[in-house]
């Protein structure tokens, strides 16, 4: 485990000790969790962008073609 030393205003400070308390947990696994989420947040963005880069648009074309042209159940009620 690695320690960091952060600056933080002292009222982002507070909200993070009164919405930690409140989860009940500690403010650094608080600040542990809300990193890995943002990790892993932009991490599925490049996943994504790679994944899109692998396609080519005429394959969409041609699959979006094939979709029956038919109203949603939702949209008839």
């Amino acid at each position: 485990m690695t320690a960091l030393t952060i600056r933080l205003p002292n009222s982002l400070h507070a909200r993070i000790r009164e919405l930690a308390a409140r989860d009940d947990m500690s403010v650094n696994q608080f600040i542990a969790s809300a990193a890995g989420e943002k990790l892993a947040s932009l991490l599925t963005v490049d996943y994504l962008r790679e994944e899109a880069a692998k396609g080519h648009r005429v394959d969409f074309d041609r699959f979006m073609k094939a979709v029956p042209d038919v109203a949603d159940e939702a949209d008839k009620a």
